[in-house]
């Protein structure tokens, strides 16, 4: 695959157990896709080694960038500070994965490539054909077909899946995104911009997403409800919330 100028924004939260394999697989999907650069974004969320793996570890290789940014919220701050970091970089692609081992590397060159094709934004999908959701807590199976279903009928979001953080976006896009004051603080997150961007050059690219965390926390889901109803009341009033 040819050289690509694209940034991947990473929070690392008390990921110590499974940081060396996860690492192992991202240099492979980097050696696969040259030009790339990886944002660890680390804040006071971590309680174990994180910071020094990360810290490690962009001393050793310099496609990895140590971020320490103690003043983050929530993950959706972490998500937005990696943003940044990678689109001050002149990066022409930016790709947000979760750190956690729940997104495969090896799906990089797929976003990468759908981005190179034209399209302005990649989202990774687990209900496409070529798409699974292995190993998942029936909590998070229901939460997150639950939410695409909601986000579908009230929100009239194309996109089959629309709760999962591995997406991939072009420099102009992640430009709006940051310009623009989202809502959510936690797992809304990901169906909010999908919401926003319903409207930009998109295609869904399939993923096999693997033993995500079984803890979603009651404030998490209350900001997800005030979120969607929200942008419901919104839609149905006739605003027309949208980047592209």
């Amino acid at each position: 695959m040819k050289t690509a100028n694209y940034g991947i924004a990473i929070p690392m939260a008390n990921e110590e157990e499974g940081f060396a394999s996860f690492i192992e697989s991202l240099k492979d999907a980097l050696d696969n896709v040259p030009g790339g650069k990886v944002y660890l974004v680390v804040d006071r969320a971590s309680t174990d080694s994180t910071p020094d793996l990360c810290s490690q570890l962009a001393q050793d290789d310099s496609r990895f960038v140590y971020v320490w940014a103690p003043e983050n919220r929530n993950v959706v701050d972490a998500y937005l500070r990696g943003f940044k970091e990678a689109f001050h970089a002149g990066h022409d692609y930016i790709v947000e994965m979760d750190g956690g081992g729940s997104h495969n590397p090896a799906a990089l060159p797929a976003f990468i490539r759908a981005l190179q094709e034209g399209n302005q934004c990649a989202f990774g999908s687990r209900y496409i054909n070529g798409g699974s959701l292995n190993d998942s807590p029936l909590k998070r199976r229901v939460l997150s077909k639950f939410g695409s279903f909601l986000a579908r009928v009230l929100l009239g979001c194309p996109m089959r899946d629309v709760t999962s953080g591995y997406e991939a976006f072009t420099r102009p896009i992640m430009g709006k995104i940051l310009s623009y004051s989202l809502r959510s603080k936690a797992h809304f997150y990901q169906t909010e911009l999908r919401y926003l961007l319903r409207k930009s050059d998109w295609v869904e690219v399939p993923i096999h997403y693997v033993s995500p965390s079984p803890r979603v926390s009651q404030n998490a889901i209350k900001n997800s409800l005030q979120c969607l109803f929200y942008y419901t009341f919104r839609r149905w009033s006739g605003k027309k919330d949208i980047i592209r």
